[in-house]
């Protein structure tokens, strides 16, 4: 089975000319599948960069990548649309919509596939929801649902349509520690169930237990894991 991430010299910048400022330089990076990779890094290390590179939420300037099958040095925006759709995203931030129940906002991920109807849906995001512990909440709105909750039902909504790769920007950051610790094991469990590999950006040295390999970055670049860290000035 081909590795869903290879990423060859990616180097990615803000700006242009005199103005730009190199964010990700020379960049290699592959993952295999199932595969549980932590990227950990100081802030302006250049990892939420990359990790929205892999995403297809922007477009490659140098190297090459290949995600999911899909090369995206040239790829058009239609095609990395296409590419977003099988890919399951978990933020910070949950990004609930507020006037849905935690079932809707769920099934709302499953909106782009025409092959589906309203209620097979809600039937999938209430089998998806029941995965991730709220059974009991299908129907509750998100401010009646604790951070963890609110965070779970994100998780639900990223892995309901089973996609193909898991990209997920400090899952945890919001959320206490025992809240977010259970979010984690529960994303490491179900995508692991499913065979999909997660990319998950944190800070957080509560959850490294959880990965099957840390990379970590410092100035835009992977620093080795038997060589020391640099010191240098921050990448923007």
């Amino acid at each position: 089975m081909p590795a869903p991430v290879v990423m060859r010299d990616v180097t990615y910048a803000y700006g242009t000319g005199d103005l730009a400022r190199p964010v990700l330089r020379s960049v290699s990076l592959r993952i295999e599948p199932g595969e549980i990779v932590l990227l950990t890094g100081p802030s302006g290390s250049g990892k939420t960069t990359l990790l929205t590179l892999v995403g297809a939420l922007r477009a490659m300037q140098q190297g090459t990548a290949s995600v999911l099958g899909l090369d995206l040095a040239g790829a058009s925006e239609s095609a990395r649309t296409a590419l977003r759709s099988r890919i399951g995203f978990i933020f910070q931030q949950h990004n609930l919509l507020g006037f849905l129940t935690a079932r809707q906002n769920v099934a709302m991920a499953l909106e782009l596939d025409p092959g589906t109807t309203e209620a097979e849906r809600l039937r999938r995001a209430g089998d998806m929801l029941a995965a991730v512990g709220l059974s009991d909440h299908t129907e509750k709105w998100p401010d009646k649902l604790s951070g963890g909750q609110r965070q779970r039902v994100a998780v639900a909504r990223a892995l309901v349509g089973q996609p193909g790769l898991v990209l997920a920007d400090e899952p945890t950051a919001a959320l206490d520690k025992q809240s977010g610790q259970e979010v984690v094991h529960l994303l490491r469990d179900l995508a692991k169930s499913r065979g999909a590999p997660i990319l998950l950006v944190t800070h957080d040295p509560r959850i490294l237990d959880v990965a099957d390999r840390i990379v970590s970055m410092e100035d835009g670049r992977i620093v080795p894991a038997d060589q020391p860290k640099t010191s240098s000035a921050p990448a923007s």
